[in-house]
């Protein structure tokens, strides 16, 4: 496959620039080294492994240094704690910039080690799996979101939708957006993620957390897999497997750390209850979700009771991977009610809030903006802006005065 261009580029090349070394986090397999390759083609890249001690680095972390001098590609650097002390000396005895450009897979680790060793030295980058805009070779332009960010009631005049380039709807959620997925055969999508998952549980799994009951880990994924894009109770997915719900909410931290969870904070007028209340998780990936849910093909997802909350996932990983081209990202929450009204995601900035909603059919009613307006109804003092909601049709049409319908395939 040729290089697609992603949205972060300028901004790591601008970054390079300032800040002595770049760090690039993100999921296994997201493209992390290929993207440094691409921008920095005559620095050499070094790739880590958990278990061999490639150069020494581990052993003699500056002999290592001393045979492969700056500028220099360090990927995967998870592997190799002991050299980040190292590094940090050898940025102190040169202010040049653009020294060292560092990739990890594995959030937690990498960032108290990378905060305790080089703060002020490193700017951090996340990097995501494709959006359609890279998919199309059109990286270099931001996505709809910052656009309605700041002008929520126009910002979708005079954009266009994803050409054919981009599979219809349910083989795109099946496929998943690796860039490994890109160009496969379908039939060749769960031998990928079978793959996949073997290596992320021997290489990122077991390296956060001696994990024994296998058994158990593998049930574990396919029941939070087919609870993305709903409110997570840690106490019944452990009585679900037989695990204490502290392991259960151990393991979800950990599918966290390694890119493969992440979760919504629940919306109040008061800070502290948002940290009380039930979060919304999501999986990082679509295709992968499918996998771990045994579903095997895209036409057993276009009948599976499953295709909604596999369509709101995407959707809110869409929305986030928008926010890699944004210098200050909203924060994001869900929102609902004993009653049962609630708002998929509300992003807010600059004290103002922006309501999304996401729906799997392809015609709407008004019905489909119940919620968002339970929402203006109880926080009326509120800046609210204009909601929007996506759906599977191919108009854009306004629901009410307060909500405009967007299709899913806006570019």
């Amino acid at each position: 496959m040729h290089y697609l261009h992603r949205h972060i580029e300028q901004q790591i090349l601008e970054s390079a620039k300032y800040f002595k070394a770049i760090l690039l986090m993100g999921a296994r397999q997201v493209g992390k080294s290929t993207l440094l390759s691409h921008l920095f083609p005559g620095i050499k890249t070094i790739v880590f492994d958990p278990i061999q001690d490639l150069y020494k680095a581990r052993q003699d972390p500056d002999l290592f240094l001393d045979s492969f001098p700056a500028p220099l590609i360090l990927d995967e650097v998870q592997y190799v704690p002991e050299l980040l002390p190292a590094l940090k000396r050898r940025m102190d005895q040169s202010e040049a910039k653009g020294q060292y450009f560092l990739t990890g897979s594995q959030n937690f680790s990498m960032l108290r080690s990378v905060a305790e060793s080089m703060a002020g030295r490193v700017a951090i980058f996340h990097l995501d799996n494709f959006t359609p805009q890279e998919m199309l070779g059109l990286g270099a332009a931001p996505g709809w979101v910052p656009a309605y960010l700041d002008n929520p009631v126009s910002f979708h005049q005079g954009r266009q939708f994803f050409p054919s380039a981009i599979p219809p709807l349910v083989e795109f959620l099946f496929r998943g957006t690796f860039p490994a997925t890109y160009d496969l055969p379908t039939t060749q999508i769960p031998r990928y993620f079978r793959s996949y998952l073997q290596t992320y549980i021997d290489r990122d799994v077991r390296l956060q957390e001696d994990i024994r009951q296998l058994a158990e880990f593998d049930r574990f994924l396919g029941i939070i897999a087919s609870l993305t894009a709903q409110e997570m109770n840690a106490s019944h997915i452990g009585r679900e497997i037989g695990i204490s719900p502290h392991t259960a909410r151990r393991w979800l931290d950990i599918l966290s750390f390694t890119y493969q969870w992440f979760e919504l904070l629940p919306y109040h007028g008061n800070a502290i209850k948002r940290i009380s209340g039930k979060k919304k998780g999501y999986c990082k990936d679509t295709g992968f979700a499918c996998y771990l849910q045994k579903i095997e093909s895209p036409e057993s997802l276009a009948v599976s009771p499953k295709l909604g909350s596999v369509f709101e996932t995407w959707a809110i990983n869409y929305i986030h991977q928008q926010f890699a081209t944004m210098n200050v990202p909203p924060s994001g929450y869900h929102w609902r009610t004993s009653g049962g009204a609630e708002v998929d995601l509300i992003l807010e900035k600059n004290g103002k809030l922006y309501p999304i909603e996401m729906k799997c059919k392809t015609n709407l009613s008004k019905a489909d903006v119940t919620g968002l307006r339970a929402f203006r109804a109880t926080y009326p003092h509120q800046e609210i802006s204009h909601g929007l909601v996506i759906y599977l049709g191919k108009e854009i049409f306004k629901l009410d005065e307060h909500t405009t319908a967007i299709p899913w395939n806006l570019l």
